[in-house]
């Protein structure tokens, strides 16, 4: 057992904010999750609301709580404006209220004679922490905290410019003894998630605002990612693109593994270069992986082997990581246009236009025309229009032409409209002359491109459909089980139901 404990003891709940009551109201809802609190102090505005805080520390007695104390200087990358004796002697009242641990920086240690708090009555255990906002640093094989030294602890915190620097953090704590790593950013937020699995002796979560970039909520990390339960022998899964902070794979994925008792958790992965994501693949243990924008196309050149439908579509969106390190990828898109369409109309005879050329465009052009209906592709750039409606025998039609041009239905697989770029459309109202329009993007669940139809009386089909069908099929892929359909779409549609109701009360606002 850790100087932390076990479990969930290891999940510091980060409390952070402006005023004390907001504080003392974290304090306990982060309680109710973990025994282990980080106080920022450095948040509160003043110096009243840091005493006024500390001293509703002292008065409740939490039982069982290890609390730690942080007042980071405006130099170390926190709020506080004072110097090293101001922020001392708040660490000191934080000793007197109750913390029995303590966040000093290197940059305070520097300034402190003989480079040591142990002549202050600062709380008896001390982590020392470095920081680093731009990069990460050149990191040793491993962190020695000597047992009965000036510090109980280190944390090196981190900003990922890569996946493989995130790795090397983590690779740092599997080799070290009382040493906390926080790899930054989003790109590193995987990496965070999985730093417990690795040895690291705290992870961070924040209960309200962020503190540092890539946090992930208290309660994700505690119930969704379940970081606290990961071991080397959890199986990894993922998603990888740019963007890919907007997926709800992992809720959908991860509530699917908790349904179904798997030992599995799923994340995203922010991927700007594959080689860097792949390169990581044997490290993270990830036995396989979702692709979305930009990689779908890209990807093919590495796998080792490929479905023959995919292969054909030439994108893939699925990806399985043999145990022998091979990648074989399939296509799952394909199922969910199907799936989705199948329900609102007849597809073999039906005139369908595709707007865009990429991989989403590929798996749906592909399975339209399989299923015997007419394809027509529009895209930006012609040539890929052109390539693709030769693969699936079917015909180009210019952008000018559409306000003439009929269709049965219309399917937007251009990211345009996408969150957190809502409210555009990548077609007009003249330009929408079909029964059924249905956009690939699910998030928003009503993007500007469907508002436009339903406004002209079309009838619409959500992305959702889509995705939640090729979600399913890849999780059984992954699993060799049957997907709990069920639980898995039912927070996917709660979720998106949540952001819409913000949405409709903004709209009513206006009106």
């Amino acid at each position: 057992m850790g100087l932390f404990g076990a479990g969930k003891s290891r999940v510091c709940a980060v409390v952070a904010a402006a005023g004390a009551a907001e504080m003392a109201r974290q304090v306990r809802e982060a309680l109710q999750e973990t025994p282990t609190v980080e106080l920022r102090l450095d948040w509160l505005r003043n110096d009243g609301e840091r005493r006024k805080l500390l001293g509703w520390i002292k008065r409740q007695k939490f039982s069982g709580a290890v609390l730690m104390a942080t007042c980071r200087r405006v130099a170390a990358g926190g709020k506080f404006k004072g110097g090293v004796e101001a922020q001392l002697y708040w660490l000191i009242l934080a000793r007197e209220s109750g913390c029995a641990w303590c966040d000093v920086e290197v940059e305070t240690l520097r300034e402190l004679p003989g480079q040591s708090v142990r002549g202050y009555p600062v709380p008896r255990r001390v982590l020392l922490s470095v920081h680093d906002f731009e990069r990460t640093p050149e990191l040793p094989r491993e962190i020695k905290v000597p047992d009965h030294g000036d510090v109980d602890a280190m944390k090196i915190a981190a900003s990922a410019r890569t996946i493989g620097d995130s790795v090397r953090l983590v690779e740092v704590a599997r080799r070290s003894k009382n040493f906390v790593a926080v790899p930054m950013g989003e790109i590193g937020l995987p990496a965070r998630i999985l730093a417990l699995r690795d040895r690291s002796a705290l992870a961070y979560a924040p209960v309200g605002e962020a503190t540092a970039p890539g946090q992930v909520s208290l309660r994700e990390m505690m119930h969704l990612y379940r970081a606290q339960e990961l071991t080397r022998k959890t199986r990894v899964y993922g998603v990888i693109g740019e963007p890919v902070g907007h997926s709800l794979s992992p809720l959908m994925h991860n509530t699917g593994f908790i349904e179904r008792g798997v030992d599995a958790v799923y994340l995203p992965f922010l991927v700007r270069e594959l080689k860097d994501f792949l390169g990581a693949i044997a490290a993270l243990g990830v036995r396989g992986f979702s692709v979305t924008l930009p990689h779908k196309q890209a990807i093919l050149k590495f796998l080792d082997a490929c479905e023959p439908l995919a292969a054909e579509i030439g994108a893939v969106n699925t990806v399985v990581a043999r145990g022998d390190g091979s990648l074989y990828g399939c296509n799952t898109d394909y199922v969910g246009v199907l799936r989705a369409l199948e329900k609102k109309m007849r597809l073999r005879g039906s005139r369908v236009l595709i707007f865009g050329a990429g991989g989403s465009a590929r798996a749906a052009a592909f399975a339209l025309a399989r299923a015997g209906a007419a394809v027509a592709i529009c895209a930006r750039r012609e040539k890929m229009a052109k390539e693709l409606a030769r693969a699936v025998g079917g015909e180009v039609v210019p952008r000018r032409a559409l306000r003439s041009e009929k269709f049965e239905a219309i399917l937007n697989t251009t990211p345009v409209g996408m969150y957190p770029r809502g409210g555009i459309s990548p077609l007009s109202a003249r330009e929408l002359n079909c029964r059924i329009a249905m956009d690939l993007i699910y998030r928003p669940m009503r993007t500007e491109f469907l508002k436009i139809a339903a406004r002209k009386g079309i009838a619409t089909v959500s992305g959702v459909e889509m995705f939640l069908a090729q979600g399913f099929a890849q999780w059984e892929m992954w699993t060799g089980e049957k997907a709990p359909e069920r639980a898995m779409r039912r927070v996917v549609l709660r979720r998106l139901g949540e952001e819409e109701k913000p949405a409709a009360a903004r709209r009513k606002r206006r009106a």
